[in-house]
């Protein structure tokens, strides 16, 4: 059965998180609030913490996940950002985005897209998820807690959906419904603009550049 972890949502808790990092250093699958939706989140390095997660959500290998990392530092051990890129990066993180960038060495082969070499990562805007990324010491796999076509955000719902398939649920209260905005910033690497994959939560306006339909 998933433990459950009520937290402040802007003045967590430190004793009960760190609970949950141990969680996370077992292989286990937590379900964590964002500033998008609720989301999965594991190991980076745990195949088994990897599969679980999969099996949890419904998606097989095909699926692509992204990382959550704490900050730009982090985030720029596991994909190659240019000084363009960073400084777009910048302007919008923390923040309800995620970046397809080319991945470094740092990604494992599984986790990376198999024929572009590419990664999903996020630096969320969520006190509570910021500080479970710091006790952890890095960044985690995730993935948006989708159930069908519905987007999970109460955390009562989630623990009564998931306690037995999951080893956690950090309760920080409803989060927005949305998902993220997903932006491809590959193309930047031949001087043309980021392509739109998905419009969410994340404003455009605040990026100041012009941004290509997919």
């Amino acid at each position: 059965m998933a433990q459950y972890f009520q937290i402040h949502p802007s003045n967590p808790q430190e004793r009960l998180l760190k609970q949950a990092a141990q969680l996370l250093g077992r292989g286990g699958v937590l379900a964590v609030p964002t500033d998008s939706s609720y989301a999965l989140v594991c190991q980076i390095d745990d195949p088994q913490a990897v599969q679980a997660m999969r099996r949890v959500k419904g998606i097989d290998e095909k699926h692509l996940l992204s990382l959550m990392c704490p900050d730009l530092a982090t985030l720029s051990n596991y994909a190659k950002v240019d000084n363009k890129q960073f400084r777009l990066l910048k302007s919008a993180t923390p923040g309800p985005f995620t970046f397809i960038l080319e991945a470094t060495k740092e990604v494992p082969k599984r986790v990376s897209h198999p024929q572009r070499k590419t990664i999903g990562l996020r630096v969320p805007e969520h006190a509570c998820l910021q500080m479970l990324l710091s006790l952890h010491g890095g960044a985690l796999l995730g993935t948006t807690l989708v159930v069908g076509e519905q987007v999970l955000n109460d955390p009562q719902d989630i623990r009564a959906l998931l306690e037995h398939q999951i080893a956690g649920v950090i309760d920080a209260g409803p989060t927005p419904m949305t998902q993220t905005t997903v932006l491809d910033l590959t193309p930047m690497n031949q001087g043309l603009d980021p392509i739109l994959i998905r419009q969410g939560a994340g404003s455009l306006s605040i990026l100041g550049i012009s941004i290509s339909e997919n």
